[in-house]
């Protein structure tokens, strides 16, 4: 997959494409309708697939809100690597961006730029200043300029539109699991272990403690899988200010099952599967130690069931 980052390292697309246009966070259901649609539609009409997504998110730039992301940029180069298409053009969203007009974001990048045949996007697309492009107007100005313009229907899942606001909301109160099913994978981090406290080591359970660059940790003891140089283990990850010893700092502490290597330094990722509890203030370093072992027997019990 070709990855290009802003319009500087090319004055035009080498071949016509067809091209999807989306942030493309969290890579959910949603998207990958989208996906599935671009790479079909390249592979019919002969063009090259090419995903148009955005970093910064634009709501960071434009928004009066904040907008915390599913994944790092590349966690979703990674996803659209899997999705089988051709190539990504990272657009470093920013004010001058913003004020293309619908007329001239179709004509000036998705036409002159990207040699773009065919358009793909979702029904709720929006586009150009403040805007005030929707679907509509992307078939007219297609239509004027030869582009043929399709549009792929909201995915829902039990009533509700699949969405990365719905996902995001579901992650931020530790709903792991819904989140899991609108996403079509376990939810994700990823970091570096480095060196905590030891306080899990001395309790009796080891924890690798992992700087990570995502925006959404959520909160409280889950049963994750860590993935460390591409194999996967069982685990258990607690995420929050381990208010037993005084809420000293946010951290993310995983503990893998009969694991006993050193790692500092290394890359790991956690795949969230489902929430045990919330962090809780326990009266004493006994009292935590066992709930922490019944912590573990879930997890135990989950992955047995798992592999039955």
């Amino acid at each position: 997959m070709q990855i290009l980052r802003g319009f500087t390292h090319f004055s035009r697309f080498s071949r016509p494409t067809a091209v999807a246009i989306g942030n493309f966070d969290g890579l959910h259901l949603g998207h990958k309708a989208i996906l599935h649609a671009l790479v079909e539609r390249a592979h019919a009409g002969g063009l090259c697939s090419l995903v148009l997504t955005f970093s910064p998110h634009p709501e960071k730039v434009l928004g009066q809100r904040r907008v915390a992301m599913i994944q790092t940029l590349p966690q979703r180069l990674a996803g659209l690597r899997k999705s089988g298409v051709q190539a990504v053009l990272v657009v470093p969203f920013g004010q001058a961006f913003s004020r293309l007009t619908s007329q001239e974001f179709l004509k000036d990048i998705l036409i002159s730029l990207l040699g773009a045949k065919e358009i793909i996007v979702g029904e709720n697309f929006r586009f150009g200043l403040n805007r005030q492009g929707d679907i509509e107007e992307l078939r007219r100005l297609g239509r004027k300029h030869g582009v043929i313009v399709h549009s792929v229907p909201q995915v829902k899942s039990k009533g509700r539109a699949v969405s990365s606001s719905l996902i995001r909301s579901f992650l931020f109160e530790g709903k792991v699991q819904e989140a899991n099913a609108l996403l079509g994978y376990p939810y994700e981090i990823e970091g570096k272990v480095i060196k905590g406290s030891s306080r899990g080591a001395s309790l009796g359970f080891p924890t690798a403690n992992i700087l990570t660059a995502n925006e959404i940790t959520p909160e409280g003891v889950f049963i994750t899988a860590a993935t460390l140089s591409r194999q996967t283990y069982p685990s258990v990850t607690n995420i929050g200010f381990r208010p037993t010893f005084g809420r000293d700092r946010f951290q993310v502490e995983t503990f893998i099952f009969g694991f006993n290597r050193s790692i500092y330094g290394k890359r790991i990722r956690l795949g969230f599967l489902k929430k045990i509890r919330d962090e809780k203030v326990f009266s004493s370093q006994n009292a935590l130690v066992r709930q922490v072992s019944k912590d573990m027997k879930v997890a135990q019990d989950f992955f047995k069931k798992s592999k039955g």
